[in-house]
C-alpha cells in the first residue's frame, strides 16, 4: 500500500468497526488530502479509509478479479473470460459480452439495461484499430492493480483481456459481428463480482445514473436495476439483437430487473431468476452445523437463496475448519466456477448454452485441477484471494436512512409510534428476522424475550436480521421455482459444493399450485426431494433501499429510480403489497409470451410457441432432444405446426420441473394485523 493511500483524509458518511479486523472502514462522499492521479478530488482508491492491507486486497478482488489471465505457458485462458468466449461461440453471438459492451450505448446503458458505466471511462468517439466501439478508459485515474490482470471495459465489474488466440491477419470485424464463432476477436471479456453486486449508493445516489461518480457507488447493495438477459443479448444497433418473435427474447424480456438467473449456466431447466444479494453485517451472520461432502461436520453458512452452498471450507486444499477464517471460501469459489473458473472442464460436462444435447455430469474440482493446469492455476490464484475478499465483505455495514441525503425527513417522528412498531415486529417478524435470539437458558416464551430485546437501543446493531435458516417453501407459500433448483443435488453439476445435510433435507410436499392454462384449477401436488423445496430467510438490512421484495423481486413497484425518494416509493409500494396480499397482481404475474414465437435449434429444427403461452411452461422443461428433432425436416415442421397451435400445451405442463407460475404469492405473515399496526410496522422497518 502506498503512503498516499495511508495519508488520505476523508469526509466520513458511513463508518463502522469490523469485529474480525482492527480497522475502521469508511465510505467517502468527498475527500481531502488524497491526490488522485488526474488531480480530481474523487476516484476509486479515495472512496475508502481505514482498510487494512488484507481488506484492500479483498476490495480489489471484489471489483476487478475474474479468476486470472493465462496459464504459465501464456496460451491457455485461465479466468472466466474463457467461459464468455465459449458461450459466444456456441450461441453464435446471441450471448456475447464483447458486443454488449459497445460504447455507443454509453449514456443510455442504465435506462436500457440497468448496468453502471465506469466513472473513469468515457464514451468512444470512434472505433478502435479493430473496428470495435469500446469505452475510452485511458484516464490516469483508472485503477491499475499490479496483481490483477486485465483492463476496464467501461462497465463496472467488466474487464477486458487480450485474446491469446487472436490473429490480426484473420480478423474481419463484419464477419465477427455476423457470427463470433467464425473468427477470434482481439479481446476477451471477464466478469468480476462487482458486476452484479456493486450498485448505486442509497445514501448518496447519483444526480445522473448514466454518469455516476465513485462516491455514488456501493460495493454491497447489489444492482437492483440490472436487466440481465436484455444486456447479455444486446447488440448495436438494437435491430441486430433478438427479435420479439424469438422465444429467447420473450424469456429475456420477462426477467424482472434486479435479478440474476444464476442457474442459467449450468442450466437446470428452471427459469428462476432471483434477487441479487444485499450484503451487510456478515460478522453477525448465523452459522449452522452440517456434514459436508468430505464427511466432516462444520459450522457453515447458507449462502444461496435455497441454502445450497453449504460447504464451509471442505473444498480447500487444507480443509481444516477455522472459525472466523475462510468460512465462505468454498461457496465463493463455487461462484467463481459458475462464472467461468475451470470453464474448459465443466462446460464439457453438459451442454452449457441450452442443455438440450446432454445431461449434466458432476464437476469434481480436485479431479479437474489434476487434469488441467489452467484450471489448477486459476483455482489456486482465486483461492489465495478469498481470505482478503471475506475480510473486505465483513466491513460492509447497514446503510441507515437517517444517513441518506435528505433521508431524515422520511423517518417517523412520533416516539410512541416507533415503540408500537417495534412491538409489532417483535410479535410477528423477529422469530425469523433476527440473529439476536433468546439464550438457550431462557425459560419463557420467545415472543416475550423479543418484546424486551427490540426496545433496547442497540437491537439493530450487530444484528444480521435473519436466522438464515432453511424453511420449507410449503410453509412460506412463495413461488417454488428457485427452491426447486437442482444443480447442487446428488448427481448434478455442483454436487461437490453442497453439504450432505442439504442433500438429505426432509421431502417437501407442495400443493395448491395454479394451472396456468385454466387458472380456476389446481395442479397435482409436487414433491421436492434431495435438498430442494427450501428458502433461507433473507436479511432485512437495508430493506428501505432494496425493494421490490421476495426472492424474485415480485412484490412491489419497480421504479428504476435510485434516488432516495425513488427507493422509498418502491419500499412503500412493496410493503403495501406484502402486508395487504389482496393488493398484489396475482394471476397477472404469470409470465406469458406477448406474441407467437419460435425457438430454433442450432441444427435448424424449430419449436413453435403460441401467443399467451406461459413462458415457464416451456422454459422449465428438462429435455435432452434427440438429434432428429433438432434438425429441419418434415417431422419437425409438422410438430411445429401442431405445437404452435397451443392445443398441446398441456403436455409441456406435465413435464414442467417447477410448475409454479404465480410469481408474487406467499409470505402473508402480518396480513391479519390491523391497518394501524401495519402502518406502524412499516415506519419501524424504514430504520433498518
Amino acid at each position: 500500500m502506498t503512503p498516499r493511500k495511508r495519508n488520505s483524509t476523508l469526509f466520513i458518511v458511513a463508518c463502522a468497526a469490523a469485529v474480525f479486523a482492527p480497522s475502521v472502514v469508511c465510505f467517502a462522499q468527498a475527500q481531502s488530502g488524497y491526490a488522485c492521479p488526474s488531480g480530481r478530488t474523487g476516484c476509486y482508491q479515495s472512496g475508502y479509509a481505514g482498510l487494512t492491507d488484507l481488506e484492500e486486497h479483498g476490495r480489489d478482488t471484489w471489483y476487478f478479479w475474474t479468476g486470472g489471465d493465462r496459464d504459465a505457458t501464456g496460451k491457455q485462458v485461465v479466468g472466466d473470460q474463457a467461459l464468455w468466449r465459449i458461450l459466444a461461440v456456441q450461441s453464435h453471438g446471441t450471448f456475447d459480452l464483447l458486443q454488449a459492451a459497445d460504447s455507443r450505448y454509453r449514456g443510455q446503458r442504465f435506462k436500457l439495461f440497468g448496468v453502471i458505466s465506469d466513472p473513469d471511462c468515457r464514451k468512444a468517439t470512434h472505433p478502435d484499430r479493430y473496428g470495435l466501439w469500446l469505452d475510452d478508459c485511458s484516464s490516469p485515474d483508472v485503477p491499475r492493480i499490479p496483481d490483477i490482470p486485465g483492463e476496464p471495459a467501461g462497465i463496472i465489474g467488466m474487464r477486458k483481456f487480450p485474446n491469446p488466440n487472436f490473429k490480426e491477419s484473420d480478423w474481419d470485424v463484419n464477419k465477427y459481428m455476423a457470427d463470433p464463432a467464425k473468427v477470434e476477436p482481439p479481446y476477451l471479456i471477464g466478469i468480476a463480482c462487482g458486476f452484479c453486486h456493486v450498485g448505486f449508493n442509497p445514501l448518496h445516489p447519483p444526480a445522473d445514473p448514466e454518469n455516476p461518480k465513485w462516491h455514488n457507488l456501493h460495493p454491497g447493495i447489489g444492482n437492483q436495476y440490472f436487466k440481465e438477459q436484455l444486456f447479455n443479448t444486446s447488440k448495436y444497433p438494437p435491430e441486430r439483437g433478438l427479435k420479439t418473435g424469438d422465444f429467447r427474447w420473450q424469456v429475456a424480456n420477462a426477467q424482472p430487473p434486479g435479478t440474476s438467473e444464476t442457474s442459467q449456466v449450468a442450466t437446470d431447466h428452471i427459469n428462476n431468476p432471483n434477487v441479487i444479494n444485499n450484503i451487510a453485517n456478515l460478522n453477525f451472520r448465523p452459522k449452522h452445523r452440517e456434514r459436508t461432502e468430505d464427511g466432516v461436520e462444520r459450522d457453515v453458512y447458507h449462502v444461496l437463496k435455497d441454502g445450497a452452498d453449504s460447504i464451509g471450507s471442505a473444498c480447500l486444499d487444507d480443509p481444516t475448519p477455522r472459525p472466523g477464517v475462510n468460512d465462505t471460501a468454498c461457496a465463493a469459489l463455487r461462484v467463481y466456477v459458475n462464472i467461468g473458473l475451470c470453464a474448459a472442464i465443466w462446460t464439457t460436462l453438459q451442454d452449457p448454452v441450452f442443455g438440450l444435447k446432454r445431461v449434466q455430469g458432476v464437476f469434481d474440482p480436485k479431479l479437474a485441477r489434476q487434469q488441467n493446469s489452467a484450471c489448477n492455476q486459476g483455482w489456486l490464484a482465486t483461492q489465495a484471494r478469498m481470505e482478503g475478499l471475506e475480510a473486505f465483505l465483513r466491513t460492509l455495514t447497514p446503510l441507515r436512512l437517517a444517513d441518506a441525503d435528505g433521508g431524515a425527513t422520511y423517518l417517523p417522528k412520533n416516539s410512541e409510534s416507533v415503540v408500537r412498531g417495534k412491538l409489532v415486529f417483535a410479535e410477528n417478524c423477529a422469530r425469523c428476522h433476527s440473529s439476536k435470539r433468546p439464550p438457550q437458558s431462557y425459560q419463557g416464551e420467545a415472543v416475550d424475550w423479543y418484546r424486551i430485546a427490540v426496545m433496547q437501543d442497540d437491537f439493530l446493531n450487530d444484528n444480521f436480521l435473519s436466522d438464515d435458516e432453511r424453511h420449507p417453501v410449503s410453509e412460506i407459500g412463495t413461488n417454488i421455482e428457485r427452491a426447486m433448483a437442482s444443480n447442487a443435488t446428488e448427481g448434478h453439476i455442483w454436487q461437490e459444493f453442497s453439504s450432505g445435510t442439504y442433500k438429505k433435507l426432509p421431502e417437501v410436499h407442495i400443493d395448491g399450485l395454479v394451472n396456468p392454462l385454466h387458472t380456476s384449477l389446481h395442479l397435482l401436488p409436487v414433491e421436492a426431494t434431495g435438498g430442494r423445496g427450501y428458502y433461507r430467510t433473507p436479511t432485512l438490512a437495508n430493506m428501505w433501499a432494496t425493494a421490490p421484495f421476495l426472492h424474485n423481486n415480485s412484490v412491489g413497484l419497480f421504479s428504476n429510480d435510485p434516488s432516495v425518494a425513488g427507493r422509498l416509493a418502491a419500499f412503500q409500494d412493496a410493503m403495501n403489497e406484502l402486508l395487504w396480499p389482496e393488493r398484489r397482481p396475482g394471476l397477472k404475474t404469470i409470465r406469458r409470451t406477448t406474441q407467437a414465437s419460435t425457438f430454433t435449434y442450432q441444427e435448424g429444427g424449430t419449436v413453435c410457441i403460441s401467443r399467451n403461452t406461459p413462458i415457464d411452461m416451456i422454459a422449465n422443461v428438462d429435455l435432452v432432444t434427440p438429434e432428429i428433432f433438432r434438425k429441419d425436416n418434415f417431422i419437425t415442421r409438422f410438430l411445429c405446426h401442431v405445437i404452435g397451435s397451443g392445443h398441446l400445451n398441456g403436455l409441456f405442463l406435465l413435464a414442467d420441473n417447477a410448475p409454479d407460475f404465480v410469481q408474487d404469492r406467499g409470505h402473508t405473515y402480518g396480513s391479519a394485523l390491523s391497518d394501524e399496526d401495519k402502518h406502524l410496522l412499516i415506519e419501524y422497518l424504514k430504520t433498518f
